[in-house]
C-alpha cells in the first residue's frame, strides 16, 4: 500500500504522519526536558535536512533523537536515548 508523503507505514500497522517540528515546538520540548531532569544542561536543536526530528544534547554532547508523530489526530514526541555498552562501565 502506498504511503501518503510525509508518512511512514509498516505491515499491519497504520500510517504515522511525521510532521515538520516548528521552532516553538522544540522551544517547549527543550523546556520540558530541563523540567523533567532537573539541573541538567540540556538544549534541543533542529536538524537542517530532517524537519521532523531533533537532536538533544546533554552539556554538548548528543544524547538522543525526538522525533514528532501524528497519529489518527493524536500528537506526540518520541525520545529515543541509545547508550553505549562503554558508556555504562
Amino acid at each position: 500500500m502506498p504511503c501518503a508523503q510525509g508518512a511512514l507505514a509498516s505491515a499491519g500497522t497504520r500510517p504515522v504522519r511525521r510532521d515538520p517540528l516548528k521552532g516553538d515546538e522544540i522551544r517547549k520540548l527543550e523546556s520540558y526536558l530541563k523540567k523533567t531532569f532537573r539541573g541538567s544542561d540540556i538544549e534541543v536543536r533542529a536538524l537542517p535536512r530532517k524537519n521532523d526530528t531533533a537532536e538533544v544534547y546533554v552539556s554538548d554532547e548528543f544524547a538522543g533523537l525526538i522525533s514528532k508523530d501524528t497519529e489518527e489526530g493524536e500528537l506526540s514526541y518520541h525520545f529515543t536515548m541509545t547508550i553505549l555498552d562503554i558508556d555504562i562501565e
